[in-house]
């Protein structure tokens, strides 16, 4: 889950138009020193959904938070059930060309860091080194009463063994890997405790209602500072944890630049936003550097 708290926000008039111009965003990496921040948008074309662009998620699901979880074992029932199978979604989930292109960018030392919205680990998959997952990831699991974190596999291996034949159909996956299912679906779903010391298991991510970890937002504060240029691809910006960073860099009079199809709550603080689909646009800007993708050389 990708948990923070939600905020009201509709893009106004007064935002600057999105481009198709692919310039600036290819100067800013001919240049260096680049620091990627990357939100759900980069991943749709992998398959996993966004929760504010074009049928979002939020339209039809509330995200669990961090206090219904920890006060009510229905709650954790609940979101097990459907993490459970919303968790197949994401291991079946591939790195798609935005991901390749980004890893390619971080090869050729064109970037200074990455720091991610995200909880799917694809950026870690597609070869990128050093990432800073700011709302942790879906692949491990902590306990809440001993600390100890452990493979989010074997988890669902011991729910699996908990629940045969659990098998319902979800209307959807959302991105946080949290299955669509009506209360009939979860019915009388078996949560499993820490193996270590029988607690409470949570998902090693930042729910909504939750703060990021101080430590892992002063890290990513110090990227920043060390970063030439801010580059934000397929992120709303919309919650405070990653537009942060944003007003940051602009504060410290770096450029920013945004990758996003819709309108930004940070476009008015960026050099540009370009409107184009992630994987087409950072392909294309890598054939105009000659970097190769996958191996191949990408043609503008």
């Amino acid at each position: 889950m990708r948990m923070r708290p939600t905020l009201s926000w509709t893009p106004g008039e007064d935002l600057p138009p999105g481009t198709t111009d692919l310039r600036p965003v290819a100067d800013a990496l001919s240049a260096g020193g680049v620091l990627v921040l990357s939100g759900a948008g980069l991943s749709t074309e992998s398959g996993i959904p966004d929760y504010r662009g074009e049928g979002g998620s939020l339209s039809r699901h509330t995200p669990m938070t961090y206090q219904d979880f920890t006060a009510s074992a229905q709650a954790r029932r609940r979101y097990w059930a459907r993490s459970h199978l919303g968790w197949r979604t994401f291991g079946r989930a591939l790195p798609n060309a935005g991901h390749r292109a980004v890893a390619a960018f971080g090869r050729h030392g064109l970037l200074s860091g990455v720091i991610t919205q995200n909880v799917d680990g694809l950026h870690q998959a597609s070869g990128s080194e050093g990432v800073v997952e700011l709302h942790g990831g879906l692949d491990r699991v902590v306990c809440l009463s001993c600390g100890t974190y452990s493979p989010r596999r074997e988890l669902a291996r011991r729910l699996q063994e908990a629940n045969e034949g659990f098998q319902p159909v979800a209307a959807g996956v959302n991105p946080d890997g949290d299955a669509d299912l009506t209360d009939e679906q979860v019915g009388g779903f078996r949560v499993v405790p820490c193996a270590n010391c029988g607690g409470v298991l949570k998902p090693d991510v930042v729910f909504f209602g939750e703060a990021v970890p101080p430590p892992r937002v002063e890290h990513c504060r110090e990227l920043v500072r060390d970063a030439a240029s801010l580059l934000v691809l397929g992120s709303s910006l919309t919650v405070m944890s990653g537009l942060r960073f944003v007003r940051q860099a602009v504060q410290a009079g770096k450029p920013v630049l945004i990758v996003n199809r819709d309108p930004t709550r940070g476009d008015q603080h960026a050099l540009t936003r370009v409107a184009l689909p992630l994987g087409a646009a950072l392909t294309t800007v890598a054939g105009r550097l000659g970097i190769p993708v996958d191996g191949r050389t990408a043609t503008s």
